[in-house]
């Protein structure tokens, strides 16, 4: 399947240097810088950098990074992942994208979300109480936007807008924009009533479980008259030269992550056993080149999805294990996983 689309994605996270010091939030954001031009040079479709607003990550603001991303790469687009639109402005959002779109000739991208920490709301002055109907309204609001012409529109959480046109406008007359989501029915269903591309993020359990999203993406499109796009997956994983390198670089550093983030939600430590179950049956793709490939062939054909991303950085793995593992999701894992889905069709 050539139409296949392929994609990294990271927060930026704090690596270390080769010996096991901390990098600095500036030397963090120019490694992601250098990790985006070698994906752009070796074939890989998109890079998306989330935002977030915690020591452990460098990228606060994802589009400013792309920006100068796009002015190093050529091929390559340039996408958040995700956009939290609740605690932003959607014009503010739409004219930053509109900027690194115009910067990178058409390539620039967004996905939005309703963000899974919620660090951002009272760092910019929202109440967590209006977590639902903030997003539901900004995404209205978002949706007129891409349409590029003068809004009329009034919320209960914004001031409204009159006949407001909203600059810079983009070339093509459209950004590309997707919604992702990580398993509310509700916000599948937002999704295709608007007409926006579906982005899946499954961090845990098996890939086949969310068979039902899209079967509900597809049949509420319907319902509404939109478009079902073909649907994107994004889940965590590593590749190093041989399967062993990858899971023991992967596994002390992810386990500080994952605990930190743990003991906010209240959930008990993460096991060794459960990391590698996760990584035999789950969403966790570890491995070597040949390893993760089979596994992301497994998962897009058995889902029928038309992008995967690889959530390639979870934690302090050093910066250089890091552009290897780029490299080889480039130059290995995608032609692999073209010839294995290739294979099954």
């Amino acid at each position: 399947m050539s139409d296949l689309v392929f994609g990294l994605d990271t927060f930026g996270d704090v690596p270390e240097d080769d010996s096991g010091r901390l990098l600095s939030h500036p030397e963090a954001i120019r490694q992601v810088v250098a990790e985006a031009v070698l994906a752009d040079e070796i074939g890989v479709d998109v890079i998306a950098l989330g935002e977030h607003h915690r020591p452990e990550y460098s990228i606060s603001t994802p589009e400013t990074v792309l920006a100068g991303i796009a002015t190093r790469t050529s091929r390559i687009h340039l996408s958040s992942g995700v956009t939290v639109l609740s605690s932003d402005d959607p014009v503010r959002v739409f004219q930053r994208f509109a900027t690194v779109d115009a910067l990178s000739n058409g390539r620039a991208e967004i996905i939005l979300g309703r963000g899974s920490f919620t660090e951002s709301f009272p760092l910019f002055g929202y109440d967590l109480a209006d977590y639902d109907r903030l997003f539901e309204e900004k995404i209205e609001l978002f949706a007129r936007l891409l349409d590029e012409k003068p809004v009329t529109w009034s919320g209960t959480l914004r001031p409204p807008l009159e006949d407001a046109d909203v600059y810079p406008k983009t070339e093509s007359g459209r950004l590309t924009t997707w919604v992702g989501v990580g398993g509310s029915p509700q916000s599948v269903v937002r999704t295709a009533r608007y007409g926006l591309p579906l982005m899946l993020a499954i961090i845990g359990g098996s890939p086949k479980r969310f068979a039902p999203y899209l079967d509900l993406y597809r049949r509420a499109a319907a319902e509404f008259g939109t478009t079902a796009h073909p649907v994107g997956l994004h889940s965590p994983g590593f590749i190093a030269d041989t399967d062993e390198e990858a899971r023991e670089v992967f596994w002390p550093r992810y386990r500080v992550i994952r605990d930190r983030i743990g003991r906010q939600r209240g959930w008990p430590p993460i096991r060794r056993e459960e990391y590698d179950r996760e990584i035999e049956h789950g969403s966790l793709y570890i491995g070597s080149p040949e390893t993760v490939a089979r596994k992301i062939a497994g998962a897009v054909t058995d889902l029928g999805v038309g992008r995967f991303d690889l959530i390639y950085s979870s934690g302090s793995q050093p910066a250089s294990a890091r552009l290897r593992a780029v490299e080889l999701y480039g130059t290995k894992v995608i032609p692999m996983v073209r010839d294995l889905v290739s294979e099954a069709a």
